[in-house]
């Protein structure tokens, strides 16, 4: 069976959507089948995965059980997607009467052991599509930013987490805290370090030690159509993701190929 990680704050600008491309495109990258879902109406996660954004069908088809999952992905370099555009503003699931916080569960119930993983980007909201995701997910991985003003509002997404293990999904679990634009050398970083550190225990989890600073390949790379991880390996931005990326595989039960000087090593 897959294993499910949401990527989610209900503040934008957080690095959110590239944190899901990146988690994607590295378990991709290192030999797994992946499924990206983009459930933030902006539809950023398959731009990011160089997704043509012409494709026929959303996930909100999907959901409104207008068009099977299998017929309405879009075979990317980076695996499969199912893309996002603005009508899931408009429409959303709220015209569901019954069971709606389970809607992307049933829908994906005839390929859930089809992948290895499943990547959810989510809305930079605390909304139904939001619940959805976590109602379905194994793992959550919360980016950021390194300013104050996102430290605002975590405490409601800490009561939407608690409130989804009563009710829908017990087995969630936080995976971490993960801090972008990060400047080691300001103390403005440092505060907000602080400050995510005291949120993480009051959420039973921890503040990633990979943390990730700012870098101009990171928001190159869609505009190429690539994975960060082949536009630009040697920025430092990059070099973070994939410090992160080692620090949850063995959470996510991933094993990433050795490095050239780890496998001369061994």
């Amino acid at each position: 069976m897959s294993i499910i990680i949401t990527v989610s704050n209900q503040k934008g600008g957080v690095g959110k959507t590239t944190t899901s491309a990146a988690i994607a495109s590295g378990l991709s990258l290192a030999g797994k089948k992946v499924l990206g879902i983009d459930l933030d109406p902006q539809g950023n996660l398959g731009f990011c995965l160089g997704a043509n954004m012409d494709n026929q069908y959303t996930v909100l088809d999907v959901l409104n059980g207008d068009v099977s999952i299998e017929d309405a992905m879009f075979a990317s370099e980076y695996g499969d997607i199912l893309l996002s555009d603005i009508t899931l503003s408009s429409n959303g699931l709220e015209k569901f009467t019954s069971n709606r916080e389970t809607i992307l569960r049933n829908a994906l119930w005839p390929v859930i052991n089809k992948y290895d993983y499943i990547v959810i980007d989510t809305p930079p909201a605390l909304n139904l599509l939001t619940v959805n995701a976590y109602a379905v997910s194994d793992h959550l991985i919360i980016p950021m930013a390194s300013d104050i003003l996102s430290l605002v509002g975590l405490a409601q997404l800490k009561e939407t987490i608690e409130s989804v293990r009563d009710t829908f999904n017990p087995r969630l679990n936080v995976l971490g805290i993960l801090l972008t634009r990060f400047n080691a050398r300001t103390l403005l970083s440092r505060d907000v370090l602080e400050m995510a550190e005291q949120l993480a225990n009051q959420i039973n989890t921890k503040v990633f030690t990979a943390k990730i600073r700012s870098g101009v390949a990171i928001a190159e790379a869609p505009a190429h159509g690539e994975s960060i991880f082949s536009y630009n390996p040697h920025s430092g931005a990059v070099a973070d993701y994939q410090a992160f990326l080692e620090e949850i595989a063995p959470a996510i039960h991933l094993d990433l190929p050795k490095k050239a000087d780890e496998a001369s090593a061994t």
